[in-house]
Parts: structure tokens; sequence; C-alpha cells
């Protein structure tokens, strides 16, 4: 398969253009209760310990510990040739938010190890939040 282009994420949904909004920033930011402050992770626009609707996004360090990985080695997309490295974070700032990741090929990684948000633009409405290791320099 050659190189397509990758889908992207709707940053217009109600419950997450919140984060997309600050991507464009590059800025990593959370949902919270704006009522009682708990972090709302899925995104949704009710707080279910307070019973509040009143939500807000909290900016948060850009950076995370690696959770788990898996490399896929079979092409299921042309924008995404193999091999490549799905990676789950958990945000230093918050623990038990988890967020996904992209890394190419085969990366050298250990359960725990530092990560840090990388930013790609991808026209001029949607900056995509990447994890990359944190000795790599990502773009913050």
């Amino acid at each position: 398969m050659g190189v397509g282009k990758a889908p992207l994420p709707v940053t217009s949904d109600p419950d997450t253009a919140g984060f997309w909004m600050a991507a464009q920033n590059h800025e990593v930011t959370v949902c919270t209760c704006a009522k009682c402050g708990d972090v709302l992770h899925l995104p949704r626009s009710y707080c279910p310990a307070c019973r509040s609707w009143t939500v807000e996004w909290k900016s948060v360090a850009p950076t995370a510990r690696l959770v788990s990985w898996t490399v896929a080695e079979h092409q299921v997309h042309p924008a995404f040739p193999v091999p490549y490295t799905f990676v789950l974070v958990e945000l230093d700032d918050c623990p038990g938010v988890r967020l996904a990741g992209y890394l190419d090929g085969r990366p050298r990684l250990r359960a725990g190890m530092p990560m840090q948000a990388s930013f790609t633009a991808e026209g001029d409405s949607v900056t995509l939040v990447n994890w990359v290791p944190a000795h790599q320099g990502g773009a913050i």
C-alpha cells in the first residue's frame, strides 16, 4: 500500500473541542468540572461527582509516562505504513488520564519511561497531539 492522507479528528464535537483548540496553541488540556474541579476523562459535559453541567478545559504539563504500547505489523490504512507503534501514556499531572500516540517504526521503549507531547499542524484548523520519548526532544 502507498502512503495516503491520514484521517483527522472531528474538532467541533462539543465534548472534545476544547482539547483541539488548546492543541493549536501547543497546550495539553483536560476537561474539568468548573464547580468541584474533578477531572472528567473521557471528556463530557456533566460531572458525576457534583452533578454540575459546567465544565472547563485546564492546561496541564505536556509530560506523561508510558503505560503500554504495541507494534503494528499489518497495514490497515495507507497513511500508516508498517511497522508503527501505538503508545498509551498517562499524564503526569492527572493520574488515570491516558492518551494515545503514534510512533514510526519499532522504537526502544520501556514501561514508565518519560514521554512528552509533540504537536503537528495538519492544515489551518487541526493540530495533532502525539507522544514521544522525552529524550527525543519533541516540539513543545
